[in-house]
């Protein structure tokens, strides 16, 4: 039985294979349990998937998942936890920017805290930090995640993160898609509208010490910001709208002014340009409001998609549990009215 399932997206990190895999099968021995690390190669161009999957067959503790052309992180961390096995699945970079120490850490918190079926890592707790990151970068990470906590209205400072640890029928339970490292955001929205409860906890973040980052500003910024217009509409149509209502009010005021000095030209358009501010500025803020109501409806939809999921795994266990029901007469029951139709032969036959 597994307990724990390590999932490790890796791109290019021939540097740091198997190192990095090492380190961390020695911090998880720490718990004393049984643990399986699986390193998902996110199609590499160098000898990372060689060098994966000789480390795999040389130590059982590993194993190597992946597919032959570059789909980007949320690919390869979807990829790793529909194939982990394990009760607790937890997240982290090959690279180590995370140290590995984390992951008995991160076990360790969800078994202490059963109430708690997520925790992720933050440099931006009080006492978390960084390391060595460059400026730019950290700067963009800390602005992006202050916007992203608006958007999905929780207390989490550190939304992007790949420093994570779930509940196996937490995460195996949300219906992903996403490829790109905007994974991290689609997995945190949909547990929050499930409404399991995740638990932040302080970490510290450096820079890697081995091979290239993979980070591209315009491409994340970007999904970023569609993710947070997504997850909260009112934050681009409301602020939008009420740009547009304080213009048009401002406009009013001075065509006021320019009427009480007798200036005011009748055949400028600035009544026009007045009331067409102010109409689309309310306009405007209406879609956002729209906007919010259909985000309510995507989130009921989660929850039903939940419940689904519960639903099937009680019935997927009760077909478990009556497996062998009727051995003595040869028959493998698989469905209720089998066992029902089972039980009414034996009481005919005394």
């Amino acid at each position: 039985m597994i307990e724990i399932s390590v999932v490790v997206p890796v791109f290019n990190e021939s540097d740091n294979i198997p190192g990095s895999l090492i380190r961390m099968a020695n911090a998880l021995q720490m718990t004393g349990k049984n643990f399986e690390i699986i390193a998902v190669d996110d199609g590499s161009t160098d000898s990372t998937c060689q060098k994966i999957k000789k480390q795999a067959a040389e130590d059982g503790r590993f194993r190597y998942e992946g597919y032959p052309k570059n789909a980007g992180r949320g690919k390869a961390i979807r990829t790793g936890i529909k194939a982990a096995r394990g009760k607790y699945i937890l997240t982290i970079d090959c690279d180590l920017s995370y140290s590995e120490e984390y992951l008995p850490v991160m076990y360790r918190l969800l078994i202490d805290n059963p109430e708690i079926d997520m925790v992720i890592g933050s440099p931006y707790m009080s006492d978390g930090r960084t390391e060595n990151v460059p400026f730019k970068r950290l700067a963009i990470s800390r602005l992006g995640n202050m916007i992203l906590s608006v958007a999905v209205r929780g207390k989490i400072k550190n939304l992007t993160g790949v420093l994570r640890g779930y509940k196996a029928e937490t995460v195996k339970g949300l219906d992903l898609e996403s490829d790109g490292k905007e994974i991290h955001l689609e997995i945190l929205s949909k547990a929050l509208a499930y409404g399991y409860k995740p638990l932040e906890f302080p970490a510290v973040l450096q820079t890697r010490q081995k091979g290239r980052s993979k980070f591209r500003f315009r491409a994340t910024a970007f999904s970023h910001l569609l993710f947070s217009f997504f997850e909260r509409p009112a934050i681009l149509f409301g602020l939008t709208g009420m740009a547009l209502i304080l213009i048009g009010l401002g406009l009013g005021g001075y065509i006021i002014y320019l009427w009480q000095t007798e200036s005011l030209n009748p055949n400028r358009p600035l009544m026009t340009l007045m009331v067409l501010l102010l109409v689309s500025g309310l306009q405007i803020i209406l879609f956002g409001f729209l906007g919010t109501q259909m985000v309510g409806l995507r989130k009921e939809i989660y929850k039903i998609q939940r419940d689904q999921h519960q639903l099937k795994d009680s019935i997927d266990l009760y077909h478990h549990s009556m497996d062998g029901v009727d051995i003595e007469n040869g028959a493998n029951p698989q469905s209720y009215d089998h066992v029902m139709k089972s039980a009414a032969g034996r009481r005919e036959n005394g």
